[in-house]
């Protein structure tokens, strides 16, 4: 074989091609790829299935978890709405929730005219909340319309539902809301 200064050129171009490339980690042996390292974990995970909680069209999702911790979520192919599709949002559930390291997952309360959040305690949020619930129930309730006709309700109180629940909760959250007397109610699907 003759060896020209052209040849010669290229094959030791070629050669610095191939080193550096293999320095920066260029590795062309197979590896295993992360959705067959997730298969093989949701093999063993729980199943449970949910609504997306972005909008008010109500798609389906499964929730995959091992030990009460949150590994995946994907559209569910079995749901009549999307049919395993999401949307962009519903597709990043796992990101803005289930591994966001900046997720709240305690109370927090601003005092009136206070300039930063403190951290509270659920039983302390859960009894501010009633009590203000009650004072403003209490405060606007009217046992009898104008024309003397009994009607049990509260005026200073509004409801604005959400698209997150599903429709035993929707029944629940409505039973709860006429129980106190509302008359203003209303659900984030309809506005």
């Amino acid at each position: 074989m003759k060896l020209t200064r052209r040849t010669f050129l290229k094959i030791s171009g070629a050669t610095a091609v191939g080193i550096a490339a293999s320095s920066l980690g260029l590795d062309l042996s197979p590896f295993e790829s992360y959705a067959a390292t997730l298969r093989k974990d949701l093999k063993s995970a729980k199943e449970n299935t949910t609504i997306c909680p972005y909008c008010a069209v109500g798609c389906g999702a499964i929730v995959h978890s091992i030990r009460g911790k949150v590994i995946n979520i994907e559209g569910d192919p079995d749901h009549v709405i999307n049919e395993g599709s999401l949307c962009s949002k519903g597709a990043s559930m796992y990101q803005l929730s289930a591994a966001n390291p900046n997720r709240l997952t305690k109370p927090m309360y601003r005092a009136p005219y206070a300039t930063e959040w403190k951290e509270v305690s659920w039983d302390w949020a859960l009894d501010e909340i009633a009590k203000r619930v009650k004072k403003g129930r209490d405060a606007s309730f009217m046992t009898k319309n104008a024309k003397g006709q009994v009607v049990n309700r509260t005026n200073g109180i509004a409801h604005v539902g959400s698209a997150a629940l599903d429709n035993e909760e929707c029944f629940m959250l409505q039973k709860l809301m006429r129980a106190w007397g509302l008359i203003y109610i209303e659900h984030q699907a309809r506005i």
